[in-house]
């Protein structure tokens, strides 16, 4: 009896390491999301800007942006910038565009979404308005240029120099479908 009473003994100890590693991987995304908030890691950008009329311009500094644009695995649309780099001066707003089109054969809808390098310097890049901010659907053989609107904050260290804009178009033509809570 006492081999029987261990077996049981490990085998609850098992299920319950299964169950706390299945809540575990549940409980990474939110708090990578956190951590990432909190450091700035991942280069995560913040939602749309509000400019001040008061921000101040840095005449004298120029900073290079870059801009890349990548397709997640089997999405199967055309998307790149209009330009790959700007130099832009801090505290003054810029216009650009990415250009997108659908060469699937049928309707899809996508979610750009922006990482900017290095990562520390993600808090002085300002959108005030972009097309990662909604979903874009576009029909079979549609073609768009969608617009992005920035600034760069004038109190990015000194040191930075160079900052990397890059975007990853995901297929959510499904979760716009089934009307999924964003």
């Amino acid at each position: 009896m006492t081999d029987q009473s261990a077996q049981n003994k490990t085998t609850l100890k098992l299920i319950s390491v299964v169950f706390g590693m299945f809540v575990f991987g549940f409980a990474l995304v939110p708090l990578y999301d956190i951590y990432c908030q909190v450091t700035g890691a991942n280069g995560k950008t913040g939602g749309a800007y509000v400019a001040s009329e008061t921000l101040e311009i840095d005449e004298d500094r120029l900073v290079t942006v870059q801009f890349l644009a990548n397709n997640n695995a089997n999405m199967p649309w055309e998307f790149r910038p209009s330009v790959r780099t700007l130099k832009v001066v801090p505290g003054k707003i810029y216009d650009t565009t990415f250009y997108a089109s659908n060469i699937a054969r049928a309707t899809m809808t996508a979610q750009a979404i922006p990482s900017v390098a290095p990562f520390h310097a993600a808090e002085y890049f300002h959108k005030t308005e972009c097309f990662c901010f909604e979903k874009q659907q576009l029909a079979a053989g549609e073609q768009i240029d969608m617009p992005l609107r920035f600034i760069i904050d004038p109190h990015l260290p000194a040191t930075v120099q160079t900052l990397t804009l890059s975007y990853t178009l995901f297929d959510v033509t499904e979760l716009a479908a089934s009307g999924a809570a964003e």
